[in-house]
């Protein structure tokens, strides 16, 4: 490269340098570095001499009076880069070939040709299309540094929510990222993001994203409801049929009958309307279960089923029922299982409970047989508070579950229920999922509150298999759940397998059993969760809605069953809430303290508080 003499501009690695020395390699000043170039590695633009690359004005230039002109003189007439700037600049300076050159690596006017070293004028179509296209990214980063600001700001407007979708979508765990969230320099996770849309006023305090965060479907299914299969049935109408459960309930699936010293529970016959593989059965397998929030129901089945099955919904009920005696040592004999018509009368726990020593009295000695034989099991009477959780326009209530009574009568029923066609299952050789538990390393009889709590973790949660097992939570030697096809699947498979034997039809294969339980577990196993979560979720707000109303923190009783080196664990009866505080070695096991709320942090389902 003969022309290049010490002061020339030349171009290297998008930058424009000065040489320094020439011999066989080439010295050029660059970033106040001198740095050893080869003379293929950069691009002379004008012999100098130049002092210093700072006098130059790098930017490329906006606007030119002389660009319209020139473009249409070089229109089809390629120039070397002199040429250029003289027609651009009238002159061929270090400035003006710089600005030149700017344009022509810019791209929108101008295109170089390497082996040539012309620059000519680009095709003004493909001008105008680069222009709109450099217009339309100029306005959506103006309009993402504006969206940035109102965020930041805490100002959004309507038309941000759409931006903010991808926001939400990180909050429910549906995806990864946000890349909102990176340019803010905030942290990409689901509670981050969950606390940025409460800040925003995108969501409200109140906004629920634990079910989506488990993945559940969120609205009940819809589907047209097939007439149910032809079935003969037994004429059970003479028998007085009670379906008793907690007020509001909406899906009455079960119902208990005493004839004589036979008990029957009485079950809605879903399966004479959700046959095996049907677009029902299938919708109703991926969701595995209701889930139960506080301020909805998303159902497995569509909610016309409920109300076409609901035992006691019509004058006459159609259901499955189980019949069986229950012998004075608690065992199960003469089971018996028919398809039935019969008339149902509904009622709640609170007013069955005033009837206990007269309509359920001789119901209470026979269930209380087979209570006694599980407690002769070592079954795990584990006695923890429970509640439950409505909201209602806007309002929170808390109720904590009743127990014994006529729950227990219903309890002990259904359980009876689900070993009686265990035990038909294994005689006929029916395939049906069992559930089963396996047993702690240690059996325990808790009596105070802390040994229930301490008992608790010592279980493993129960389980479906095709082969029966004992379930030692229950204690009992088989079990199946059969008593809610209306809002469990596995119960609806139960059904299915029944009908089939008792009409003589095919019977559901091993695969197909073994398909259904790892489907109707999972989406069990994620509604449960979602609940548990929700159920947290409403418990604080129902804290910062006491504290809205009242004006001070909430306060209550809490009862002491942990301790550990540095915590104090408690049980809030009446919310069924187990926080832990800082160790308090002055309390005993199963003393009872107040405590005050200290902090409710929804976005992490957190809860302070402090002895009162």
């Amino acid at each position: 490269m003969t022309t290049l003499k010490k002061g020339a501009l030349v171009y290297y690695k998008s930058k424009a340098a000065i040489v320094e020395v020439v011999s066989d390699k080439i010295d050029i000043l660059f970033f106040k570095t001198t740095k050893r170039v080869r003379d293929k590695d950069i691009k002379l633009l004008h012999p100098g001499p130049l002092s210093d690359v700072a006098i130059l004005d790098m930017d490329v230039p906006e606007t030119l009076n002389t660009l319209d002109e020139t473009l249409e003189l070089l229109e089809g007439e390629p120039v070397p880069l002199s040429d250029l700037a003289e027609l651009l600049y009238g002159e061929f300076t270090p400035q003006s070939t710089w600005s030149s050159w700017m344009l022509v690596v810019d791209g929108l006017y101008f295109e170089h040709d390497d082996k040539t070293d012309l620059i000519s004028v680009r095709p003004s179509d493909l001008i105008q299309a680069e222009q709109q296209k450099r217009q339309t990214d100029k306005n959506k980063k103006e309009a993402w540094s504006n969206l940035l600001a109102r965020i930041k700001d805490n100002k959004i407007e309507k038309e941000d929510y759409t931006h903010l979708v991808e926001i939400e979508q990180l909050a429910c765990g549906e995806r990864e990222g946000s890349r909102i969230l990176k340019a803010l320099s905030l942290q990409e996770t689901k509670e981050v993001a969950h606390g940025l849309l409460i800040k925003l006023g995108y969501w409200n305090d109140e906004y629920n994203p634990w079910p989506r965060r488990f993945g559940l479907t969120l609205h009940d299914p819809e589907f047209d409801i097939p007439e149910p299969l032809e079935t003969e049935r037994r004429d059970l109408q003479h028998l007085a049929a009670w379906a008793i459960d907690d007020v509001g309930n909406q899906d009455p699936d079960d119902a208990i009958s005493l004839e004589d010293d036979f008990l029957w529970v009485h079950i809605a016959d879903v399966s004479s309307l959700v046959t095996a593989d049907s677009e029902l059965d299938i919708e109703a397998r991926e969701r595995g279960t209701n889930v139960y929030l506080p301020d909805q129901t998303i159902h497995m089945l569509p909610t016309t089923i409920t109300q076409k099955l609901g035992l006691g919904l019509e004058d006459k009920s159609n259901a499955l029922s189980v019949g069986f005696r229950i012998t004075e040592s608690g065992e199960l004999e003469d089971i018996e299982i028919c398809f039935s018509t019969l008339k149902v009368t509904r009622t709640t726990y609170d007013d069955a409970d005033k009837e206990l020593d007269s309509t359920f009295a001789d119901l209470k000695v026979i269930t209380d047989r087979f209570h006694q034989r599980r407690l002769d099991n070592n079954a795990a009477m584990l006695d923890l508070p429970e509640v439950n959780i409505k909201v209602s326009d806007g309002d929170i209530m808390i109720q904590p579950y009743s127990r014994g009574g006529s729950r227990q009568i219903v309890t002990e029923a259904m359980l009876a229920a689900g070993e009686a066609v265990a035990l038909f299952a294994i005689k006929n050789n029916i395939m049906i999922p069992y559930a089963y538990q396996p047993g702690p390393e240690e059996i325990q009889h808790p009596e105070k509150l802390s040994e229930h709590y301490a008992y608790r973790r010592f279980f493993k949660a129960s389980r479906h298999s095709t082969a029966a097992a004992a379930h030692f939570g229950l204690g009992l030697p088989c079990y199946t759940r059969v008593t809610s096809p209306i809002r469990r699947y596995l119960d609806l498979v139960v059904h299915q397998q029944l009908r089939a034997f008792l009409t003589e039809q095919p019977l559901l294969d091993h695969e197909a059993m073994l398909e259904r339980i790892g489907l109707a577990d999972e989406g069990s196993f994620a509604a449960r969760k979602a609940e548990r979560q929700s159920n947290q979720h409403w418990k604080l707000l129902y804290f910062k809605q006491h504290q809205k109303q009242s004006g001070e923190s909430w306060q209550g009783e809490a009862v002491v069953v942990m301790q550990d080196e540095r915590k104090t664990t408690l049980i809030l009866p009446d919310l069924a809430i187990e926080p832990k505080i800082n160790k308090q070695d002055a309390l005993a096991l199963d003393q009872s303290v107040t405590v005050q709320s200290t902090v409710v942090n929804v976005v992490d389902l957190y809860a302070g508080f402090k002895i009162a």
